[in-house]
């Protein structure tokens, strides 16, 4: 098969077991990808849920989305986007990161086949980093002030990206006997 690129797209006209496994003992990559796309909608969800549970009069659910997003993210609210009058739980550049990841993970069986772990080169990685890092950088050194719409792209390229990097590890790990690699005594039963 011909590689047609970055994401890998070997043709046009692929059938569906290219893209999805068919044998039950194949299901793993699926059922990885299939958690890993559940536990992305549900952190977005998190993100924008949070100041609408706030709205609503949910404080001790929509203060302790808030707390745990604290841990990775400053949540400085000139930074942030608003919706219903209270602040989303991560800043604009974590929206964007979350949201590319999310978008790109729903996507990936569509463009990648999930039998595949092999990822793409490093380089991607690092063009795609590149307008993050443009973007935090100038306005650190105060030649220009990032916007909202700035953060959030530059952060849902990365976002976007990293799943091609990501996804092939955990199928990977998905498709691992652990039986073999734990040993014949963690397996035997009581």
């Amino acid at each position: 098969m011909e590689n047609l690129g970055f994401f890998g797209l070997s043709s046009m006209y692929a059938a569906p077991s290219e893209y999805i496994p068919q044998r039950t003992t194949d299901r793993r990559p699926l059922l990885m990808w299939s958690v890993v796309a559940v536990g992305a909608v549900v952190v977005v969800g998190m993100i924008v849920g949070a100041p609408i549970a706030l709205a609503r009069g949910h404080n001790l659910s929509a203060l302790t989305i808030y707390a745990g997003f604290s841990y990775i993210c400053h949540q400085i609210p000139e930074r942030s986007f608003f919706i219903a009058g209270h602040q989303f739980a991560v800043c604009a550049r974590c929206t964007g990161l979350y949201a590319g990841f999310t978008a790109a993970t729903l996507c990936y069986p569509l463009v990648r086949s999930l039998r595949r772990t092999d990822t793409p080169q490093r380089k991607w990685l690092f063009i795609a980093a590149a307008p993050l890092a443009i973007d935090f950088s100038l306005t650190f050194f105060g030649l220009w002030e990032n916007t909202h719409l700035s953060r959030l792209l530059t952060g849902a390229l990365l976002g976007a990206v990293s799943v091609f990097f990501i996804m092939p590890g955990l199928i990977e790990l998905s498709l691992k006997d652990w039986r073999q690699l734990l040993g014949p005594k963690a397996i035997t039963t009581r």
